[in-house]
């Protein structure tokens, strides 16, 4: 066998037919990967919801949910990085988040991570022909943790807001109480004002509830008596002489 059978391809010879083939696919070809990265996109939002919120409280599928992203953006930033290609189960962060939490490692396995044993550990470790998977799944968990955020801050906003306006209510009746108690007790202290503004008007009444007469005056003369009422003396007139 000749020299030129065992050597390698020309690299521009390689170059030249991808370039062909990507020519050949065309926008065919372009479709056909738009299409499969939203079905892609798809399961992985189905692997959450689902798969990961409805079994679990909301802070266990949150907690899991950031730790998925965590080893997922540490593993696009540093793809070459050994420590983030990989993952002990036996961690207790990783035990508690991704093996207990009902859903959460299939995300994981979806993204490209798969068991293996190393050196009597078993650990779950990145398959890099996985990277289109890993950079979707990445992006999904992105949106839900933030479009979560938003959602539990204005339900934080809203409880303010009913609790202050539950506060004021509550002030405002007992800003009205202390006006009804006040205007009450000036009601009364008018009531009573006018009461003994009467009273001091109205004419004395004796026992029996007719009006007493008021005296005449000290100098008058009471007709056919000869008595004058101011004098000590009273003058009496001569009677005629008895005759029979």
């Amino acid at each position: 066998m000749s020299s030129d059978t065992n050597s390698s391809p020309d690299p521009e010879f390689l170059a030249a037919a991808a370039q062909r083939r990507s020519a050949m696919t065309g926008p065919a070809g372009s479709d056909f990967e738009l299409l499969r990265q939203h079905e892609q996109r798809q399961k992985f939002r189905r692997l959450i919801d689902p798969g990961i919120l409805r079994p679990n409280s909301h802070e266990a599928a949150m907690a899991s949910l950031k730790i998925l992203s965590k080893i997922s953006e540490n593993l696009i930033r540093e793809p070459e990085n050994p420590k983030f290609r990989q993952f002990k189960s036996t961690n207790d962060t990783i035990r508690q988040r991704l093996i207990e939490t009902k859903g959460a490692l299939e995300y994981a396995i979806e993204m490209g991570f798969r068991p293996e044993v190393k050196e009597f550990q078993p650990l779950y470790v990145w398959n890099e022909r996985k990277s289109e998977e890993l950079r979707l799944g990445a992006q999904i968990l992105q949106e839900t943790i933030e479009l979560a955020e938003k959602k539990s801050a204005r339900s934080q906003t809203s409880a303010a807001e009913t609790k202050a306006a539950a506060e004021a209510a509550k002030r405002n009746a007992l800003l009205a109480f202390m006006d009804d108690r006040k205007t009450k007790m000036l009601r009364d202290q008018r009531d009573r004002h006018n009461r003994e503004v009467r009273a001091l008007h109205r004419p004395s009444v004796d026992g029996e509830g007719t009006i007493s007469p008021s005296p005449p005056p000290s100098n008058a003369e009471m007709p056919g008596s000869g008595h004058v009422l101011s004098s000590s003396d009273p003058v009496v007139d001569e009677l005629p002489p008895y005759r029979d």
